[in-house]
């Protein structure tokens, strides 16, 4: 990817991801405030999957069973938005201490093209070593991002040369699904550390361990 995309990736998330972000938050939370998005009253986000880890390992929800699931959609070319809020889940695994064994932090590649195993496996590296990488065909990733309500889009410079030259533009909602992947919170894009291990923990201790 070139220095020049990169910039141009960074000004259309900045621009047109904004007002994704605040209009996911504002859906999200007035059907958490309304308490009924769905008959049985729980907000309509997430369900099944199947997905390949950073490992190679083909893993479903189930897999993830018994933990919290703090999760995050993006790509690794992401020049910005994506290795902040990574940043900030790893720092916010920090911040709960021994309540973190009960968490468990997941990347969602909405960027299969670029990202297979080993693009995903370099990249979480670089964060928390208990983050789980995401990735699959564009079939795979188009069903989880639509069960999970993310938006994402490719964008394509005009002079491109190379096929893989090009950004996603995207929404960046970080969730915190429960021990039965049923959605419980969400945070959006900037918010400090402390803020979601508060509320996580909070949450954690609501329910019981």
């Amino acid at each position: 990817m070139t220095r020049k995309t990169a910039l141009i990736g960074a000004v259309i998330l900045f621009i047109g991801g904004t007002a994704i972000w605040f209009a996911t938050d504002r859906m999200l939370s007035s059907r958490q405030g309304a308490g009924s998005a769905t008959a049985t009253g729980a907000i309509s986000i997430g369900g099944a999957f199947k997905m390949t880890d950073h490992n190679g390992k083909t893993v479903t929800d189930k897999d993830f069973a018994g933990k919290y699931m703090l999760m995050f959609f993006g790509y690794t070319f992401c020049p910005d938005v994506c290795p902040t809020e990574l940043q900030a889940m790893s720092e916010t695994m920090k911040d709960l201490g021994k309540d973190a064994d009960q968490v468990t932090p997941v990347f969602v590649t909405i960027d299969p093209a670029r990202d297979g195993v080993k693009e995903m496996n370099a990249y979480v590296k670089a964060f928390d070593p208990r983050l789980v990488g995401l990735t699959g065909s564009a079939e795979d990733v188009a069903k989880i991002a639509k069960t999970f309500r993310v938006y994402y889009s490719k964008v394509v410079e005009k002079d491109a040369k190379d096929s893989k030259d090009y950004a996603m533009d995207h929404s960046a909602i970080v969730y915190l699904m429960d021990r039965k992947g049923k959605y419980a919170a969400h945070f959006t894009y900037g918010t400090k550390p402390e803020v979601m291990a508060d509320k996580i923990r909070a949450i954690i201790d609501k329910n019981g361990s």
